[in-house]
């Protein structure tokens, strides 16, 4: 994981929990053969990749209120 990416992603995601929850569940995603939403360098492992996606604004998140929690 590249830490000029990390840097950029943490201004987009402040929290760290939530970042890191976001980038390992698409680096889920990408190792089960998901395209990428951004341009991907040789170099780029599937962590990079993700947090170009979020840098870009890409890949989002919300958080759940009790009630969609409740109800799912």
């Amino acid at each position: 994981m590249t830490t000029s990416l990390l840097d950029e992603a943490i201004k987009v995601i402040p929290n760290q929990q939530v970042l890191i929850n976001v980038v390992s569940k698409r680096v889920r995603q990408l190792s089960q053969g998901h395209r990428p939403m951004v341009e991907v360098g040789v170099r780029l492992d599937y962590a990079d990749t993700a947090l170009r996606e979020i840098i870009e604004g890409k890949i989002s998140y919300e958080f759940l209120t009790a009630e969609e929690i409740a109800a799912a």
